[in-house]
């Protein structure tokens, strides 16, 4: 980095035992962009204000998201950043790369950027930090002919994003891959030309021990489940038995229903009991595994604290197949109900779950054409002055 510029707040960044983005911008910092860029973020720290402004609208022709506006609020001091826009990659799922991709990719991006990447942004897709408006038509154009897409960004359906499923994990209860491809493929539009209430994170996670978080960090998560009992092959329990594993300790009082006992060198699960927490399977998976009987469970409503407060997803369906020879046609009906609902009674920017929150589950799952569940009520009624309709059917000679 050049003596000239100056940075002891950021210093501090880099002191500690733990890799340090400041360490990756100031090996590239004889780049005027990623200068600025330090500079700018100094003065930030140094002042204790932010000096990015609202990018206002900037895009790819056609396109209505994908590019994030960014404009320095102090240009005549840092002009490198005077425009520091960032082009959100639609990845592959599961985020499969071959090194030729990926160079193809850096190789545009040096070119027509600040060479600065985020591997990967929290909605999932590949993150290129920095470029001007007049770059923004050559990068898509080159992206483009490399067979690349853009992701979302916006009041839209966010690029739809998987754990990396049954490629390498023998717990996945359904092709969270193929799933993941599909929806991008299907929702073009709605991924490309914002028109929704607010945005819409779909997550992909194959089996309950949610690897992309969806419960938290998405509006639908689609969560791998199973419906029959969990697979065990007690000659593998006896193997743990005899090599002093303590399942008594590590396993059964961690069961948090209680539903498991081992009965000398046998193991048995009250599945009627079982609520699919994963744990027994994650320390047990030479002898454990799930279900024969697969597919997902989808929640709705996490997100971040942003607007109205953090929330944490609400299971509307137990339990769906994911069917892939009939193209997911279940997973797809379900969606569209849901999003017909939101858009004709939701309010701009109101997320799905806060949504939700102000409507009544209840509401929202007659909106939708779903059926209540018990699990879903968080305390019996109190209130004895509410009365309920009963309807019957007259009877027909």
């Amino acid at each position: 980095m050049s003596d000239e510029l100056k940075t002891p707040l950021l210093d501090e960044l880099e002191k500690g035992p733990w890799p340090s983005f400041i360490t990756d911008l100031k090996s590239m910092a004889d780049r005027p962009m990623v200068k600025d860029l330090l500079g700018q973020l100094e003065k930030s720290y140094r002042d204790k204000r932010g000096y990015w402004k609202h990018g206002g609208l900037v895009g790819i022709m056609g396109y209505g998201g994908g590019v994030i506006g960014r404009y320095s609020a102090i240009p005549e001091d840092f002009p490198g950043v005077s425009h520091f826009h960032t082009v959100r990659v639609n990845q592959p799922s599961g985020w499969f790369y071959t090194s030729e991709a990926l160079n193809e990719i850096m190789d545009i991006w040096d070119e027509h950027g600040s060479g600065l990447t985020n591997m990967h942004g929290s909605t999932g897709d590949m993150v290129l930090l920095g470029t001007t408006t007049q770059e923004l038509e050559p990068i898509f154009r080159e992206l483009t002919a490399k067979d690349w897409d853009l992701g979302g960004s916006g009041s839209d359906l966010r690029t739809p994003s998987c754990c990396i499923g049954p490629a390498r994990c023998e717990n996945a209860c359904y092709d969270t891959l193929a799933l993941t491809y599909n929806i991008t493929h299907k929702y073009q539009d709605e991924l490309h030309r914002p028109m929704f209430n607010y945005k819409y994170k779909i997550k992909m996670s194959g089996c309950p021990n949610d690897c992309t978080a969806a419960m938290a960090r998405s509006d639908m998560a689609i969560i791998g489940i199973w419906k029959d009992d969990i697979q065990i092959d007690q000659s593998a329990i006896a193997e743990y038995v005899d090599a002093g594993f303590n399942i008594q300790e590590y396993v059964i009082e961690k069961c948090p229903t209680k539903c498991i006992t081992l009965e000398g060198k046998e193991l048995k699960i009250d599945d009627s009991d079982c609520v699919k927490c994963v744990h027994c399977i994650n320390v047990l998976p030479k002898a454990l595994s799930p279900g024969k009987e697969r597919g997902a469970a989808i929640a709705l409503g996490g997100k971040a604290p942003i607007v109205d407060g953090a929330l944490f997803a609400t299971l509307i369906v137990p339990f769906i197949e994911i069917d892939e020879e009939n193209g997911f046609e279940e997973v797809h009906d379900l969606l569209e109900r849901i999003w017909e609902f939101w858009d004709e009674h939701g309010m701009n920017r109101e997320r799905i779950g806060e949504f939700i929150e102000r409507v009544t589950l209840k509401t929202f799952l007659e909106g939708i054409g779903v059926e209540p569940m018990p699990q879903q009520i968080t305390q019996p009624r109190d209130n004895p002055y509410i009365f309920y309709e009963e309807y019957f059917e007259e009877e027909t000679e």
